[in-house]
């Protein structure tokens, strides 16, 4: 076989082999922290990503500020020290799962998604890089509200005598007060916040299947509020023990338990329902994968 041949003119040194190309750009194989670096700069450079959680600080906060100081006209306590917190994170709840379904729907919805696949084809990395810097963000957010409602349920409440017709939990009098232990303070701040954020990256999981994001939020709110509604429905005997069940497992119970106020006594003190909450968030994410790797884009 013969050697190709240069082209006229070219420098005798010239490689025989014309057509292989050398780039003097090294190339690196692209890997999770590619798509993590990309996923950061896509939810810190959207205004709406900021402005859905400052909102969600706001109401966490100014609710829980307002509820101290409710709670404060009033010379003895009914309520753990630490519950005016959840009245304002059953709301910024809303802007967490909203915020948690546009990460992904919003892209779906103008297209950028075949840019997304295009610079990085693994759906798997792609979902996995928007879940690990939404839940970051989420919880980060999310502990500074509570963490900083907490305190001002303390300076505003601190002090106050239990209530004669009060139950409070285990620990939460000390000397003739309320008071917050170890244990209220962590469920209050770190276990609400985890809760929360499990909730915005199961909205995240239900975007990715739904890929619609009027859908994928009505179907959050149903899973947030349906429980109770149903619950408040179902008033016949035979019914008892669904009525129950729904009201026991219903995502606001799991979060009220953590603030030490369940809905039901045996409705456990909240860490037992996030671990339920962990486990459903899990298996939609490893759904919305599957499906991901069936879908076209």
């Amino acid at each position: 076989m013969s050697t190709p041949q240069a082209p006229a003119g070219a420098p005798a040194s010239a490689p025989a082999q014309w057509g292989a190309y050398a780039s003097p750009i090294p190339v690196r194989s692209a890997h999770l922290g590619h798509a993590l670096a990309s996923e950061w700069t896509k939810i810190r450079t959207v205004r709406s990503t900021m402005w859905t959680l400052l909102t969600m600080f706001v109401l966490v906060v100014g609710i829980g500020l307002l509820a101290a100081l409710t709670l404060g006209t009033s010379e003895d306590l009914f309520s753990p020290l630490l519950s005016g917190g959840l009245f304002g994170l059953m709301l910024g709840q809303i802007c967490v799962v909203t915020l948690g379904v546009l990460v992904v729907t919003s892209e779906y919805g103008t297209g950028m998604i075949r840019t997304t696949l295009t610079a990085c084809p693994s759906r798997v990395r792609v979902l996995t890089a928007k879940a690990i810097v939404f839940f970051g963000l989420s919880f980060t957010m999310i502990l500074l509200a509570t963490t900083i409602t907490a305190a001002i349920q303390v300076a505003v409440l601190g002090g106050r005598r239990p209530s004669e017709y009060a139950e409070l939990p285990a620990g939460s009098v000390a000397g003739g007060e309320v008071v917050a232990s170890s244990g209220q303070w962590l469920g209050a701040t770190v276990g609400a916040s985890l809760y929360v954020a499990l909730l915005g990256l199961l909205a995240l999981a239900v975007g990715a299947l739904l890929r619609h994001s009027a859908g994928a939020i009505t179907a959050m709110l149903g899973i947030i509020l349906l429980p109770l509604l149903l619950a408040l429905f179902m008033q016949t005997e035979s019914l008892v023990e669904v009525q129950e069940a729904l009201v026991t497992y219903s995502p606001l119970n799991g979060l009220a338990g953590l603030f030490g106020l369940p809905f039901m006594d045996e409705g456990g003190n909240g860490w037992n329902l996030l671990w339920v909450l962990a486990a459903v968030t899990l298996a939609a994410l490893v759904a919305a994968v599957a499906t991901a790797e069936r879908r076209d884009v």
